[in-house]
């Protein structure tokens, strides 16, 4: 009787049945970096395989023309002449203003003269105004120059490897070309296909063990982060989606593997 009990209680237990199928690993993203402006592509500072950060310069386009419109704008919103010529003006009319509201008091001056050094002091205000005005505008088109300027800087919008490039300095760029192909490796896409008995028992969050051929071979875990919705009603299959950590780059794309995942078995 002391081995049958311990018996029963293993046989009525579950078992975890581990159930593994093919799968690849995909780079999580892949984007070809083109130029939101047209022209001559000046330099490309990256070759194929090397790693960039994002916001990092790839490539530039010539910038002769758009860098010296900065510089003159620049100049322009910086220049204060004009500003403090209408400031001396308004000044000037002001203690004229007051100096014939004085004489006015002592009956020396008219009112018809006090009028009209109020009339001139209120066209020196609206000068300053205007000037203040254009300085504003002068500090706008400075920043849609360098704005227009930065268009021809191309830069990673994300962290990754470059894994092709497909056009060198001296070559027209148009806005269909991709100068590069930067591929984001971490973390790495594995994608299956489980079949369809296993229907809302793979979910998001579930944890598997991702095994790797040669030449990286080894076991990974990953997590699951899509599940299809939508059958292949061919094939009777479900598409599924797990997340690899690979923060170093040092696992490759484009690799076959197997996934297994640790499945409650039947009674």
């Amino acid at each position: 009787m002391r081995l049958v009990l311990p018996l029963l209680i293993l046989l009525a237990a579950p078992a975890a049945a581990q159930d593994s199928f093919d799968c690849v690993t995909d780079p999580s993203a892949t984007l070809k970096l083109g130029s939101p402006v047209s022209g001559l592509l000046a330099e490309v500072l990256v070759e194929r395989g090397d790693y960039v950060t994002a916001g990092q310069e790839v490539a530039r386009l010539e910038s002769g023309i758009d860098a010296a419109t900065v510089e003159l704008d620049a100049l322009q919103a910086e220049s204060t002449e004009q500003l403090n010529s209408a400031q001396t003006k308004l000044e000037l009319a002001q203690s004229r203003l007051a100096r014939t509201k004085a004489l006015a008091e002592t009956g020396v001056a008219t009112n018809e003269q006090v009028e009209l050094q109020s009339a001139e002091v209120q066209v020196a205000e609206r000068e300053r105004d205007l000037e203040v005005q254009k300085r504003r505008l002068a500090a706008l088109e400075l920043d849609r120059s360098k704005a227009q300027l930065a268009r021809r800087t191309i830069r990673a919008p994300i962290s990754g490897y470059i894994a092709a490039r497909g056009l060198s300095a001296g070559e027209y760029v148009d806005q269909n070309a991709a100068i590069v192909t930067l591929v984001a490796l971490d973390p790495l896409r594995v994608e299956t296909f489980l079949p369809v008995s296993l229907w809302q028992k793979v979910l998001p969050g579930t944890v598997a063990q991702v095994s790797l051929d040669e030449p990286v071979a080894g076991v990974h875990p990953a997590t699951v982060s899509v599940v299809d919705r939508v059958f292949d009603a061919a094939s009777g299959t479900f598409g599924v989606r797990l997340d690899l950590h690979n923060p170093d780059g040092t696992l490759p794309a484009g690799q076959r593997c197997t996934v297994a995942f640790d499945l409650p078995g039947e009674p």
